[in-house]
């Protein structure tokens, strides 16, 4: 079975770069901790929701590199000295990835009661037509 890319359509010209957003997107969608939400606030406007209940801000960083949000979390174990009969809360490190378009930047993060709230905006480029000059060889 032959492997459909983006780059084998002659009339999609430069989207060979679409097929590693696609992998990489399809790579990171199997994690299932910390659950979230994707709301549109907006036409231009979005929010990324993260349950991270015990998390402080100290315990998590926000980064963007290549397009990629990555979000990590780690928990310092402070169950030392302490008996537990149960333990169901873990307090176990995360990381969730999230590919960003282009022209999608993040506008800010906020913490509310347990959620890790992460805002996300799209610039609206200007439409550009260009006329191109027709010379003889």
């Amino acid at each position: 079975m032959t492997k459909l890319t983006f780059g084998s359509y002659p009339f999609l010209l430069g989207f060979e770069q679409l097929d590693r957003l696609v992998e990489r997107t399809a790579k990171s969608a199997g994690e299932g901790y910390p659950p979230f939400n994707i709301e549109q606030a907006s036409d231009n406007t979005y929010r990324i929701t993260l349950a991270v209940a015990g998390f402080r801000e100290a315990d998590m960083a926000i980064t963007v590199e290549d397009r990629q949000l990555v979000i990590r979390g780690r928990q310092e174990d402070e169950g030392e000295g302490r008996v537990f009969l149960h333990r169901g809360i873990a307090a176990r490190a995360f990381q969730r990835s999230f590919v960003l378009a282009e022209g999608v930047e993040v506008a800010g993060a906020t913490m509310e009661n347990g959620l890790l709230h992460v805002d996300l905006k799209r610039s609206v480029p200007e439409a550009v037509v260009q006329s191109i000059k027709i010379t003889k060889a």
